[in-house]
This record gives structure tokens, C-alpha cells and sequence, in this order.
């Protein structure tokens, strides 16, 4: 599960388009930033994705990806012409196509390859799916199909474009908009798959042209409920809602890392069955099986875009750090695998994550202060410094990667040496107990 925020330069205080996405991805599926460079591409050429190898484009830009280390495609990403896009799954009525055809991720790695517009980029993706389908497990561990619906944003223009199977609409954004595991859009779209509407009424979903809705129509009403997108989204839109036309960077990291209406000091994320907030954690059986492995925030402006990553798993616990595409990442350690690899900061940080999980209102107070501070540190130096030149840039994302890694190298000794009551159900700890297990983390 996932939430996707856009807020377009209308609706933030500096007039710059601002994207933020959590993936929702399994606990042991690590999240990797990485930057392709772009190249030219000799006639002929293919890119082999995740499952299909399909023909190359003559040049591909560079892109930013924050992606589930196993796949080729990406969950979030930019590209140096400041296109950027997130995708979520959606569950419709469409038969899923298992094998030999496009992931989203690889979908969204290709549109941003191939795209110097968020329109373009719309249309990369339709086109993709038109001549090559949707589909191919996208689950880590377990077997997990789905389609996708995505929010594709450049300084200048925003879009949703949902999908079911090779059908899709599309609608321009403009102002505030979220989404989370369904699909959203009824009976108004800009622009749509031909045979959107006949294919529903041949279906039988509704009688005739008046009545179409896509969402209703389309969505697989089982899947979605138990998504519970329309929680998450409802939430989403009501944070986003209020602060329209004085959004910034900050305002979308607090909403990554909301847990309901529920206060801080007393929420816990062993509670329920069910159910999933926006900073999500992963519980017990199969409905509650995600949880928030990467975070991204996107500032684009015509010149420049800035963008921060956590590089890690639920934001609550993490910080937002910037970094450019025209500048060397920071040193992040190996590219992480399913299993604990010390070196690497996805698996760093989850000593702390998972530490935290056995108390988290009392082990979040203990260092949330500097984690906001730090962060806030961080937004500022960036957002004052976007024009200087590249390598002023990547000093300065370096720097914030550092004062970062040192905080969670406290907070980590700090959390060892506190005594503390566990506050965990019993089915929430042994389901952490095997995710541990699994992933061989050094924890018990």
C-alpha cells in the first residue's frame, strides 16, 4: 500500500510543485536511491525490465530512483528535466496479466527515461501499456498482482492517470491532490483509452454511457476496501486541504509521517487486524503485510528541483535528506538485499526502526526533537542553496547524510542502553519475531 501527494505551484508558498510519496512495500524489501545517468542508445537496442525485455529508446535522460532493491523499474522518481512521478497500486475487475508484460515500477522508470514533460510522460506510459500490457508479480516473498495508477508532475503541469489492465483515464491536476490504492476518477477525465466506456457496458458494470463512473465500474471492490485506501486518502486530503496555497517540503513530511487522528504519545502500531495509516507498519497477517520502506519529496521549479529521501524505512523514524540529480549521491553502503547487511543504510537504520517498534510512543519522544531539527536544518540549507553549483550542492547533501548517520548511530546506542515496558500484542510480536528472523536482523 502507498500514498502519492501532489501540490501544484499554485497551492505552496513558493510557488513550486511539490511531490511527496511513501512505498508501502514488505518489511524485509529494502529501498535503494539511486541515480541512472542518461545515454545515447545505438538502433536496435532493448532494456531488459523486471519481466520483459522491450525495445530501447535512441536516448534516455538520467534519473533519480527510490525503488525495492530487486526490481528494475521504481516506485517514486525524477528525471533531469524535472519530470517526476509515484505510482500506487489499484485492484480492478480486470484480469491480471502474470507473466511477460510491464510492472508499474517498470513503467514509471521508463516514462521518466523517455519523458521531457509530465504529458509525455503520461503518454510513454499509455503507449507502453498499449503495445506491451501491465502486469508480472510485484510481491517480494509472496505473489502479489495488481495495477497501477500514477501522479506524473513537472514544474508547469500535473496528471492522474489510473489504469485498468490496458484501459485508463487520465485527469489534469491542479491545486491539491492525493491518492492511495484506488481508483478515483468517476465521470470527468481530459483524456481516456478509446474504449473505456464500451468496454464497461459490454462487461454489464453499468447499462449505458449516463451511468459510467470509472471507479465504480472498474475497481475491484474486495482489494480496495481492504486496502483501506479510502481512509488513507480521506486523511490525506484533509492535511492537504487546509495549508492549499502555503504548502512547503516540511508540510509533506509531516503528512508522510502521520498515524491518524490519534495523538503521538498514546498511538501504537500493534493495534488492529486491520486498517493502515499513511506511515505505515506492517502487523499481522496478510491484510497488515506493508510497511513504509522509502520516502521521497520532490521541490520542482522551472531551473532546478530539489528532492529529499529518507533512504529508509518509516519516515516516523527517519529524516528527509536532500539530494540533486546533477550531483554524486552521498556514500549509502552496498545496495541493501532482503537480508540485514550492517554496511547498508536501509538495514542501519532498521536496527533502530525495529528497536523502536517495541515501544514507539517512548522510544520515538526520545529523539523526535532532533530529527526534527536536523531535518529542518536540512530543508533550509538545500532550498537556500538549489542555484549554487553542483558540487557546492553535493557537499551539502553529503554533509546532511553524515550529520544524519551520526544521529542515528546515537539514537541506537541511547535506545540499547534504555529500560523500557514492551508494549506489543502477541500476534504483532511473533509477526515481527519471523520478519526479523527472515532478515536476519541482530535484534534477539
Amino acid at each position: 500500500m502507498c500514498d502519492t501527494l501532489i501540490a501544484t505551484p499554485d497551492a505552496t508558498a513558493a510557488g513550486t510543485t511539490l511531490f511527496a510519496k511513501n512505498s508501502d512495500r514488505e518489511p524485509n524489501e529494502a529501498h535503494h536511491v539511486t541515480i541512472v545517468p542518461g545515454r545515447d542508445h545505438p538502433p536496435g537496442s532493448t532494456v531488459a525490465c523486471t519481466y520483459l525485455t522491450i525495445p530501447q529508446a535512441g536516448r534516455t535522460f538520467s534519473v533519480l530512483l527510490a525503488k525495492p532493491f530487486w526490481i528494475w523499474g521504481a516506485e517514486m522518481g525524477a528525471n533531469e528535466r524535472g519530470v517526476v512521478i509515484g505510482n500506487e497500486a489499484v485492484f480492478t475487475k480486470v484480469p491480471y496479466v502474470k507473466k511477460n508484460a510491464l510492472t508499474g515500477m517498470d513503467l514509471l522508470r521508463l516514462a521518466l527515461e523517455r519523458s521531457s514533460t509530465a504529458r509525455e510522460a503520461l503518454e510513454v506510459v499509455t503507449e507502453l501499456i498499449a503495445a506491451h500490457g501491465q502486469g508480472g508479480n510485484c510481491g517480494f516473498r509472496k505473489r502479489f498482482f495488481y495495477h497501477n495508477s500514477f501522479i506524473i508532475a513537472d514544474p508547469h503541469d500535473a496528471w492522474l492517470l489510473e489504469t485498468a489492465g490496458r484501459f485508463w483515464a487520465a485527469l489534469r491536476v491542479s491545486g491539491v491532490y492525493a491518492i492511495s490504492n484506488g481508483l478515483t476518477i468517476g465521470s470527468h477525465w481530459d483524456l481516456a483509452s478509446p474504449d473505456l466506456v464500451s468496454h464497461a457496458i459490454e462487461r454489464g458494470w453499468c447499462r449505458n454511457t449516463r451511468e459510467f463512473h470509472f471507479a465504480r465500474c472498474y475497481s475491484d471492490t474486495l482489494f480496495t476496501f481492504f486496502s483501506d485506501c479510502r481512509t488513507r486518502r480521506g486523511r490525506t486530503t484533509s492535511l492537504l486541504s487546509p495549508k492549499k496555497g502555503s504548502f512547503t517540503v516540511s508540510d509533506m513530511a509531516a503528512i508522510l509521517r502521520d498515524h491518524g487522528e490519534e495523538k503521538e504519545h498514546t498511538w501504537r502500531p500493534h493495534r488492529g487486524l486491520t486498517g493502515a495509516a499513511v506511515c505505515m507498519h506492517a502487523g499481522f497477517g496478510p491484510v497488515r503485510a506493508s510497511q513504509t520502506t522509502g520516502s521521497m519529496i520532490s521541490s520542482i521549479r522551472k531551473d532546478t528541483a530539489t528532492h529529499f529521501v529518507t533512504g529508509t524505512a518509516a519516515p516516523c523514524t527517519g529524516i528527509f535528506k536532500p539530494v540533486w540529480l546533477d550531483a554524486p549521491l552521498p556514500e549509502t553502503g552496498p545496495v541493501p538485499s532482503g537480508t540485514h547487511d550492517g554496511a547498508a543504510l536501509f538495514w542501519k537504520h532498521e536496527v533502530l526502526h525495529r528497536g523502536t517498534l517495541r515501544n514507539h510512543p517512548v522510544l520515538t519522544e526520545r529523539y523526535r526533537s532532533e530529527r526534527d531539527r536536523l531535518e529542518a536544518s536540512f530543508v533550509d540549507a538545500a532550498l537556500r542553496n538549489e542555484a549554487m553549483p553542483a558540487t557546492e550542492r553535493a557537499a551539502i547533501s553529503a554533509r546532511c547524510f553524515a550529520e544524519a548517520e551520526d544521529a542515528l548511530g546515537r539514537w541506537i546506542s541511547n535506545q540499547r542502553e534504555t529500560k523500557f515496558t514492551d508494549h506489543k500484542g502477541w500476534l504483532y510480536r511473533n509477526a515481527w519475531k519471523k520478519f526479523n528472523r527472515d532478515a536476519r536482523m541482530p535484534l534477539e
